[in-house]
């Protein structure tokens, strides 16, 4: 017989709501619930009833686990129904290099998940439904080695992973002209096969999918980034809270099989998913207002950076730009909410901020962090219009959407591409509340094991080469926008015309960027005279002189990254750079037609092969 002992128990935790003497009802009225599907359904139903009254109430995470076992039941129910389960099998393609540490981190979150919710069952010692694909870029041996040997450690513990490295990306791509598909695939040296780019990688992992597409099963590709898990980050208790609070394969199998969805994107909590290019203006304008705020306090008293988790949740709130984008940001500084457990002084909170303000430049926003605010997932989805390459999921036939303009390794390739998958799929191109958590950095180090674009001097970090991939990739979309408003890309756009809504684009960017510049050292030089005011008490103790040390490296950094002799604004300003990149672009989207006929005769013949 069907267990529905945890079922039960919550419809009784809930049982003065409505929707919950409804299932109840439906529950008691199943007269012969053996290889019922009846059972199944109200399961299905009252998950999501559950998780609302669930997420109303303070983090426990007792009902956490007791959630979770409602999954284990449903998962033996469905077992026990003695019907072939047909619900979809899972690749998770990650894209990796030269960050082991992050990835195994990332595959522990996987094989918890699998472990917490049960998604499809084990069948000889291996999560059925769910496989990993580890597509590896790395350039140091070193990595690599660890990287094969993670990918063996998982499948030992259950998860089934896949190491698809050098050797069999070149096997993959053999055969494939690449003075044509260049543009796609990359045309790299092979003696210097790594560091290809996120999106010349995930193209060559579409290949591999192909291959691995079984005809027998209904299977979704889900990208993940290495640095990511599957964890929400919350707000409880004035504190941040770490869970496996989503059943994610669960969600993603009832929103394919119920619905014409094609391609779904989540988002991330956590650290921002955007570069430190374009975050500088808020962080400063936050730390302005810490330092005014703490410089009043007495340092020997408790801390007071413990009560204001809830003041800031406003989408892209952490990006200087992000009206550009359709977010209303609210004016206002957001404050520091200290990490620091058990008693401890606003002089602790001062020199604990101090340690970490230079993880920034790798990508934390200590001041900005989203966290996960509970909506039910299915009712909640919504059209898309970007892609977030760290989590998106789609359907076989949605390879022929490659990653398009990867050899110009620009930030923003998923958005650009989603503006095009908009024109095409139009309302089975969603997003969902299924986010994942975003950890820029390691916790031991402070900063993130390979970034490309950002380079660690002696004393200074580089972040120019970041910088100007964000600055042209703020280019390429922002085109798309208006070219995708004109029909593109099933209506053909002259040269003419394109050529010169690149040419305004980069015009407007230019001049977008350039007044953040004077805003950030507005910025900079208002911190600095705060930092430096000798009536503060931080500068009258000996005990915080590591803490100066920090902030003025900070400073150090920012005028180096953005001040008035900054590399980057040369490069974005110098007339030779911006007409190369003009023309470059302006080729890769006139290239684009013929781009996506050659993917799919590519596509075709990796088909032929299997």
């Amino acid at each position: 017989m069907p267990k529905t002992k945890i079922l039960q128990t919550f419809l009784r935790q809930y049982q003065d709501k409505e929707a919950v003497k409804e299932i109840a009802s439906q529950l008691s009225g199943i007269s012969n619930p053996v290889n019922n599907q009846k059972l199944i359904e109200i399961y299905n139903r009252a998950i999501p009833v559950i998780e609302e009254f669930m997420w109303q109430d303070d983090f426990n995470t007792e009902t956490i686990e007791n959630y979770q076992q409602l999954f284990h039941e449903l998962e033996n129910n469905i077992e026990s129904v003695n019907i072939a389960d047909s619900r979809h099998k899972f690749i998770i393609a990650i894209p990796v290099a030269d960050r082991p540490r992050h990835l195994k981190t990332c595959l522990q979150s996987i094989l918890t998940l699998c472990d917490n919710y049960k998604y499809g069952g084990l069948h000889n010692g291996l999560y059925n439904k769910i496989n990993v694909l580890i597509s590896d870029d790395s350039k140091e041996q070193e990595n690599i080695i660890k990287n094969i040997e993670i990918a063996q450690y998982f499948t030992a513990q259950g998860l089934k992973t896949i190491y698809f490295g050098e050797k069999e990306q070149k096997e993959i791509t053999e055969g494939i002209d690449i003075n044509k598909a260049g543009n796609i695939i990359g045309n790299i040296h092979p003696d210097k096969y790594y560091h290809k780019g996120a999106s010349i990688t995930r193209n060559i992992t579409y290949l591999k999918l192909q291959q691995l597409k079984s005809l027998n099963e209904k299977t979704l590709f889900y990208f993940i980034d290495s640095d990511q898990e599957f964890q929400i980050c919350i707000q409880a208790a004035n504190e941040h809270k770490l869970c496996y609070g989503i059943n994610y394969f669960y969600y993603l199998d009832r929103i394919f099989s119920d619905s014409d969805v094609s391609i779904l994107t989540g988002k991330v909590v956590g650290d921002p998913p955007v570069s430190p290019a374009v975050m500088a203006g808020r962080f400063l304008q936050d730390l302005i207002y810490f330092t005014e705020r703490i410089s009043k306090l007495n340092p020997s008293q408790a801390c007071s950076f413990h009560n204001d988790l809830y003041n800031y949740a406003d989408d892209a709130s952490y990006h200087d730009m992000a009206e550009l984008f359709g977010f209303k940001h609210k004016a206002g500084a957001h404050n520091y909410v200290c990490p620091l457990k058990n008693e401890h002084r606003n002089i602790d909170c001062f020199n604990h901020f101090a340690s970490s303000i230079n993880h920034f430049f790798d990508g934390e926003h200590p001041t900005r962090k989203t966290y996960y605010q509970h909506e039910n997932v299915i009712t909640g989805i919504k059209p898309a219009r970007t892609i977030y390459t760290g989590n998106y999921i789609f359907k076989h036939e949605n390879l022929k959407y490659f990653i398009p303009f990867a050899k110009l390794k620009l930030r923003m390739a998923g958005p650009v591409l989603g503006r095009i998958i908009k024109a095409e799929l139009g309302s089975r191109f969603v997003s969902a509340n299924l986010p994942m958590l975003h950890n820029r950095t390691l916790s031991s180090s402070g900063q993130s094991e390979f970034r490309a674009g950002v380079s660690h001097k002696q004393k200074l970090i580089d972040l120019s080469g970041e910088f100007s991939r964000q600055f042209f990739g703020d280019v390429m979309l922002f085109s798309m926008n208006e070219l995708t408003d004109m029909g593109y890309p099933g209506k053909y756009i002259s040269f003419d015309i394109l050529s010169n809504i690149i040419h305004k684009t980069i015009k407007s960017m230019t001049d977008i960027y350039s007044r953040k510049q004077i805003e950030i050292s507005a910025k900079t030089s208002t911190l600095k005279t705060h930092l430096n005011n000798t009536e503060f008490w931080w500068n009258n103790n000996p005990e915080l002189s590591q803490a100066r040390q920090n902030f003025a490296h900070f400073i150090d950094n920012i005028e180096y990254n953005f001040g008035k002799n900054a590399l980057i604004y040369k490069i974005i300003n110098s007339e030779e750079t911006l007409n190369l990149y003009h023309k470059k672009i302006a080729d890769a989207i006139t290239a684009y037609s013929n781009d996506s006929v050659l993917w799919q005769d590519i596509l075709a013949k990796r088909t032929a092969q299997i």
